[in-house]
Formats: structure tokens, C-alpha cells, sequence
């Protein structure tokens, strides 16, 4: 992927600034790999998704965006609903639930 929503790179290599970035990306390629989606289909929702954040105000979160366009794909597709993503948002942010490394 090209222009903004081009993955964050230096010297060539992929940058992760938490580790909850790569594992996310690691889970959207095994998935893509796996056949749940092609990989285009995620480009062009990855590419709207930046749009419309560029258009709202605040900073913009490459990998926040990213995240959303994922979650977004996996719910279209019924992988997960958008509640079970709520649920298992809060109980990170609220420490129901442990990190995984």
C-alpha cells in the first residue's frame, strides 16, 4: 500500500511503536492468508478509513485507524460482532483481561 495508508516503515522494515500492533498485523495476514478476505478488499476499507480520519479533527493514529478498518472487515464478515469487540475492549482497558505476549 502507497500514501497514507501505507504501512509505517524505516530502512524497509516494519514499525511497531506497542507490541499490540504487530500481533494485530500478524492476525490480518494469517487471516488473509487463511482465505477469510483478500487482501485488496482490506487495502481499499484501510484507504476510506483513512480518509475519514484525515477529515475529523484531532491527531491521526496510523495504527488506531488500521485497527478500526480490521475490526471493521472481521465484523462484515462475522468473524465477531461489534459487541463481543466492545466487551473484549473494555475488559483490556479495565484490566478484566491480562496482556498476551
Amino acid at each position: 500500500m502507497a500514501g497514507r495508508a501505507a504501512l509505517p516503515r524505516k530502512n524497509g522494515e516494519l514499525v511497531f511503536d506497542e507490541p499490540w500492533q504487530g500481533r494485530v498485523f500478524g492476525m490480518a495476514v494469517a487471516l488473509h492468508e487463511q482465505g477469510l478476505y483478500d487482501w485488496d478488499e482490506f487495502r481499499r476499507a484501510l484507504i476510506a478509513q483513512v480518509q475519514a480520519a484525515e477529515s475529523r479533527p484531532g491527531p491521526f493514529v496510523y495504527y488506531e485507524v488500521w485497527l478500526a478498518t480490521f475490526e471493521g472487515l472481521l465484523a462484515d464478515k462475522g468473524v465477531v460482532t461489534r459487541e463481543e469487540l466492545e466487551e473484549t475492549t473494555y475488559q483490556f482497558e479495565f484490566g478484566e483481561r491480562d496482556d498476551v505476549f
